[in-house]
């Protein structure tokens, strides 16, 4: 069964993802933040990381870059959920190493079917 790292500093959308990623079959981590997710990525291997951008302590940007400094993570498929649709910030993202960008709110069927094509 496929891992997923959820990243978000809002409870009610770790919550949603959450649900989603559970009823499609996926066993799912969640991490409050970009360092809470750092902390737990290290010891897990997961199938894909699934990230907000605005976040306390760490941002999603950094923790992609962070995680892509990891051998572990690699090739680790990581998107970036958020409400944040401006090019320059979807620059910085693929510049970081995000596989993809998504914005929220979230087609629950949008998002399983891009995972379903990033993780391997």
């Amino acid at each position: 069964m496929h891992s997923i790292l959820a990243v978000d500093d809002s409870a009610s959308m770790r919550q949603m993802v959450s649900f989603t990623l559970k009823n499609a079959g996926f066993n799912v981590v969640e991490a409050v933040d970009g360092q809470d997710a750092f902390e737990k990525a290290g010891g897990r291997d997961f199938s894909l990381v699934l990230t907000d951008q605005n976040m306390p302590r760490m941002d999603g940007i950094s923790l992609t870059k962070k995680l892509r400094e990891h051998p572990k993570f690699k090739s680790t498929p990581i998107l970036i959920l958020t409400t944040e649709s401006s090019d320059q910030m979807k620059q910085a993202g693929r510049a970081a190493g995000a596989t993809g960008w998504l914005v929220k709110p979230f087609d629950p069927v949008k998002l399983i079917e891009v995972i379903g094509k990033v993780i391997r």
